[in-house]
């Protein structure tokens, strides 16, 4: 954004610009892509999915302890893409907001419950000028009352359930990828979401994953969320390498 053209506007994060902007919240959207990293989530017949690029900055840092996906309650996982602080106590404060749920009312929180909370605080960071709107943006999955859910949050404090949708770089040509897919068939089984949820970034990214460049979360009827080992998504990649 140059400096004449918003005119000072963006130095407060609390004071629209003549056309009705709040810049301050435009810079934490695209303060998402900074991570390089683009993300995918989808709902199918039979379990949600979620599939993110994994990369590793530095070849001194242990692999394990990088990652995109976190598991929030027994049933409920997220794909979060970021500032990586930023992401980091985003999850923490999903957690807190869900243990603090079950301690008050005695069953676990309902995803759709969740990600409102989430978003309500992500939209108080847009209100007020000692904060600063996280530079991150959320998809949640869940496996509740025999269906599978997904939904995801932003900066600004916006939410909304999906079939289908994209986070980071490359989120609006998945998006638009998923959009044709689904259009012709929208009943996919459970091996299918998985295959077509990496195939989209694969796709869209023109790369063709090994299975420790990518990590792959489900949340089913089994009533958990979990990841993948690289066993299961080789398997995966695999199947789709087959088909075409």
């Amino acid at each position: 954004m140059s400096r004449g053209g918003s005119a000072g506007f963006d130095r407060h994060i609390t004071i629209f610009s003549p056309e009705g902007r709040l810049y301050q919240v435009e810079y934490a959207f695209k303060a998402i892509n900074q991570a390089g990293i683009t993300a995918v989530a989808l709902k199918g017949q039979e379990n949600a999915v979620v599939v993110t690029q994994k990369k590793v900055p530095d070849k001194l840092l242990d692999p394990n302890s990088i990652t995109s996906l976190f598991r929030i309650t027994h049933n409920i996982g997220c794909a979060i893409i970021g500032i990586v602080p930023d992401c980091q106590s985003q999850v923490q404060r999903a957690r807190y907001e869900a243990a603090q749920f079950k301690y008050k009312y005695g069953y676990e929180i309902p995803i759709q419950v969740l990600t409102r909370r989430l978003a309500d605080i992500a939209q108080v960071y847009t209100q007020n000028a000692e904060m600063r709107p996280l530079g991150t943006s959320m998809m949640l999955v869940s496996y509740e009352d025999g269906q599978p859910l997904l939904f995801k949050t932003d900066p600004a404090g916006y939410f909304c359930g999906y079939k289908a949708c994209s986070v980071g770089v490359k989120s609006v040509e998945v998006s638009n990828f998923l959009e044709k897919k689904i259009k012709k068939k929208s009943n996919y089984d459970g091996n299918q979401t998985i295959q077509l949820a990496i195939s989209a970034l694969s796709t869209v990214l023109g790369i063709d994953f090994k299975p420790n460049e990518i990590q792959v979360g489900v949340a089913d009827a089994s009533g958990s969320f979990r990841i993948l080992t690289e066993q299961e998504v080789e398997h995966h990649l695999t199947a789709i390498a087959e088909k075409d």
